[in-house]
């Protein structure tokens, strides 16, 4: 996929830990795991922006795009 989650770097950065930040957010830790390990299909903006608020980051500290490699 050639978008990339980085929420685990956050995290570490930000010294947070899942279930804390889950509940900072108002999701469940079982969502955020799915965000965390790049297995999510979306996000919704109003996730994005609790994440960027609870973590202090730009959505670009989270969200990465990167070129597919054609196998």
């Amino acid at each position: 996929m050639p978008i990339v989650v980085n929420l685990d770097v956050m995290m570490a950065r930000r010294h947070k830990g899942a279930g804390e930040l889950a509940e900072e957010i108002g999701i469940t830790p079982a969502n955020l795991s799915i965000l965390k390990n790049n297995k999510a299909k979306a996000v919704r903006f109003s996730t994005l922006e609790a994440l960027c608020k609870a973590l202090d980051c730009q959505p670009g500290d989270i969200l990465e795009f990167t070129e597919e490699e054609n196998p």
